[in-house]
Formats: structure tokens, sequence, C-alpha cells
């Protein structure tokens, strides 16, 4: 995966009706950039326009070949490195932007709860202010004149998440990514309906994965599987390290990611209350006060 370096900017043909073009917004969170996705040879479906970026937008006008034109402009998720340019995409284009909804569309309950309490997302930033022009449902199929986009909510790294299946490929967003694994961050994020959207996945015969960030993932079932062992993993070291007594979230993540440097452990920390949050959904773990991000947390 690290070999994954294409130049900024440049259409690449990944698929007969699939092109990649990268978003020059490098990042730890975001690896390489941005993977924006045009699919069709016609009229064609522009999957996360990317940041805000000149260049990036200029970019996907360019990568327009003779009688082409860009029809629907989907978004997988309201982050700020996928869903910015939609709109100054749709002013060029008179395209409709199509998405699952707002940035507060698809929270469980428990997340709504904390959001309510001042619990702030972590990660590559919420775009606050996204608003599809087509709220879409899930199941709900887009056409254009040579593809159909199959919409699959997949909450858990975002509630308004999806992904859109095509033909025998999916692209996932930042759900499932191969050169890490997905950032899941209260309130935003929600492990329990991550796991969810993994089984969901996992029980179509997908060939290929494409991916918002990293390469082609070319082996989607085991990347699927691989997903849901780290998280249990993860799960067992935090049930564990609470069998030697009531912990925050932060003294947790201290004690695990070990080799984890300074800068990174809020990051690692909530990782792990996204973890504690479904354990208490499902009675494992209970918080010695009212649940947030600096609950004490024991057995149960």
């Amino acid at each position: 995966m690290m070999a994954f370096n294409p130049e900024p900017g440049v259409a690449v043909a990944l698929e007969p009706k699939v092109r990649r073009i990268l978003a020059p917004n490098p990042s730890p969170m975001t690896f390489r950039g941005t993977n924006t996705y045009l699919v069709g040879t016609r009229e064609l479906a522009v999957i996360d326009p990317g940041p805000e970026s000149d260049a990036h937008l200029q970019a996907i006008l360019e990568a327009l070949e003779p009688g082409q034109s860009i029809t629907h402009i989907c978004v997988t998720h309201a982050h700020l490195d996928h869903s910015p340019l939609a709109a100054a995409l749709s002013a060029h284009t008179g395209a409709p932007i199509l998405a699952f909804g707002g940035p507060e569309t698809g929270r469980s309950a428990v997340m709504q709860r904390l959001a309510e309490s001042g619990l702030a997302g972590g990660g590559e930033g919420v775009d606050a202010s996204f608003a599809p022009d087509v709220v879409l449902a899930e199941g709900e199929v887009i056409e254009g004149p040579d593809w159909a986009l199959e919409v699959i909510h997949t909450p858990g790294h975002f509630g308004n998440h999806i992904a859109f299946g095509f033909e025998d490929m999916c692209f996932v967003g930042d759900h499932v990514m191969g050169w890490a694994s997905s950032l899941v961050s209260p309130p935003d994020g929600d492990l329990t309906d991550f796991m969810a959207s993994c089984e969901k996945l996992r029980v179509r015969p997908w060939r290929v994965f494409h991916a918002g960030h990293g390469a082609p993932i070319e082996t989607p079932a085991e990347r699927l599987d691989w997903l849901m062992a780290h998280r249990k993993s993860r799960e067992a070291e935090i049930l564990s390290s609470l069998q030697r007594g009531p912990a925050t979230a932060q003294a947790l993540a201290a004690s695990i990611y070990k080799d984890t440097p300074a800068a990174l452990l809020p990051a690692a920390t909530r990782n792990v209350f996204a973890h504690l949050v479904d354990l208490q959904g499902k009675s494992r773990v209970s918080s010695t006060v009212e649940l947030s991000a600096e609950a004490i947390f024991e057995l149960l």
C-alpha cells in the first residue's frame, strides 16, 4: 500500500468506466490524498469531489473528454476531505449534489446525546455546512446511460456515510481502506454501527473496493475480515486492562498504545472511547458517571 503514490490531478483509468483523480491533500489522516472517482463514459457521476481546492476542481473539469459531461455529484460523507468541493463543482457543471443527508444525518441515539452534551468530533473535520440537493435512501439506485450506482448506508466512520455499489465493485469511501484501519471517532463515528456496516458489506461477493484513500482493495472480503478482527482484538485489550480496575479512556489508551507517539494519543483515546461506548451498549462495561469522554469505566 505504501507504494501507492499517484500524481495528484491526473485522471487514471482503473476500470472501463472508472477513473480516479487524486486530490492534493496528503496528511496523516488522508494518506496520499482523497480519491475522486469519475464513473461512466458520457454522462458522468463524480464520487467524492474532495476538499476545497481550485487545482483539484480544475483537474476534474479538465478530465472531461469530448462529449462528456458531469450529471451527478455523489458524496460518501460530510468530512472536509470529501465533500466541500461539491458546491463549486455543482456551480460549474449544473449537476446536483447527492448524499444521505447533512452532517448530523444517520447519527445513532447515543451519539446524538454525546453531541448534545458538547463532545466534538476529531480526525478529518466535519463539513458543517454540507447540504445535498438530493437526499438518498438505502437501496436507492442512481442511474446514467451506462452506469447504475446502488446506495448502501454504511454508518460507523460517519453517520451519513454511504457506499456506492457498481456492478461487482463498491466505492466504500472511508469505511474500508487498505492503508490503515478506518477512524471511528465519537460522536460522528459509532463503533457499533461500524461493525454492523462491515457485516452488511461482507455478505456481498464484491470483486474490488475503491476506497476514499489509497489503492484499490483487491481482496474485499479478506480486508473486511481483518478490520472486524482488528476491532475485536482491541476490544479484548480494553476488557483485559479493565480487569485491573476502573479507568478512563485516556488511561486505557496510554496503557494499550505504549509505542504510540504522544501527539497521536488523543486519536488513540477517541478510538478507545468508541470501544467503551460500544461495550456499554452491549452491557459489558458501565461508566461510573454520565457517559462522556472523561467518564471512568468499569467491568460489569
